[in-house]
């Protein structure tokens, strides 16, 4: 295991919060990447797609860069086929059934004092627990 990066961590956790408050304060929106992909990809409301079109690219932008300033970037898959497949597949459906993701409802949602997003948040890291046991020592 390598040596975590907190000042990356803390520039990055800045710039989500960052991107967050101005989303909302120019657009009056939330900034939920599930929602934003999924407003894209059905259509959401007419006049959106351009902004959100551009919040995604600068996600991406935001990763390329990184990797040409650091030389790469640290991703560190160990699954492989089916199981990120399968991975996505649940990712997508937990999204859906609790009305948004962890950046929709961990960063933006408990910044607004949203009870439900509390509740969500709570349940994003309690399964993720589960799993990383479950990972680790049972199906290993």
């Amino acid at each position: 295991m390598t040596e975590p990066n907190l000042i990356g961590g803390l520039i990055g956790g800045g710039l989500i919060g960052l991107a967050s408050l101005l989303l909302l304060a120019v657009n009056g929106r939330i900034a939920g990447i599930s929602g934003i992909l999924s407003g894209l990809v059905t259509g959401g409301m007419p006049g959106d797609r351009l902004w959100r079109s551009a919040f995604l690219a600068g996600l991406v932008a935001g990763a390329g860069a990184y990797a040409l300033v650091r030389g790469g970037l640290p991703l560190h898959f160990q699954a492989q086929g089916l199981w990120l497949i399968l991975a996505g597949l649940l990712v997508g459906f937990g999204t859906r059934i609790s009305s948004g993701c962890t950046s929709g409802h961990g960063v933006c949602g408990l910044a607004r004092r949203s009870p439900r997003s509390l509740l969500a948040t709570m349940t994003f890291i309690f399964v993720a627990v589960i799993t990383v046991f479950l990972y680790r020592h049972v199906f290993r």
